[in-house]
């Protein structure tokens, strides 16, 4: 029989090395910065939108131009009233001045989107009608046919 001899030895564990601590702090910092969207919006008007039964997603984010409809939030805008207003990239427009702003956001897609732009209204559940008519009105003066009314599952309500 051999008789194993453990030696009980006064050394401890050598410590946990940290020098890699920064290229994982690194990565974990690229990882995240690649896959945040940020908001590029902020939401002037009331958006609360409809609910649908029939709906369809909208695949392409880079080639949707997006139109706010709705009653001016109360973030100190007191003086906008109660009257449905039109948003788009952070400012109010007019009906009329829908044609060239949505104009204006075509020509900063690149030109292979252009082609297959889209139009995304997401007017409010209290927004009536005739605004949403005169919005695709000026809309069609402009050759932008194809518009789509956002419901409040992100989803697609009607497509013309």
């Amino acid at each position: 029989m051999i008789k194993f001899n453990k030696k009980r030895s006064s050394r401890s564990l050598p410590p946990v090395s940290t020098a890699s601590l920064p290229d994982i702090v690194f990565i974990l910092l690229f990882f995240f910065m690649t896959i945040t969207v940020m908001k590029n919006q902020n939401l002037l008007v009331e958006n609360t939108l409809p609910t649908a039964t029939e709906t369809e997603k909208l695949d392409k984010k880079d080639r949707i131009i997006e139109i706010y409809v709705g009653k001016p939030t109360n973030d100190g805008n007191a003086n906008l009233g109660e009257e449905p207003r039109i948003q788009m990239d952070n400012k109010f427009i007019t009906v009329d001045e829908v044609g060239d702003y949505a104009l204006q956001a075509l020509t900063l897609m690149p030109e292979h989107l252009r082609r297959v732009a889209t139009v995304s209204i997401k007017a409010d559940v209290g927004v009536k009608m005739g605004i949403i008519e005169d919005l695709k009105n000026k809309l069609r003066k402009v050759n932008l046919l194809k518009i789509n009314y956002t419901t409040n599952e992100g989803a697609v309500l009607d497509n013309l």
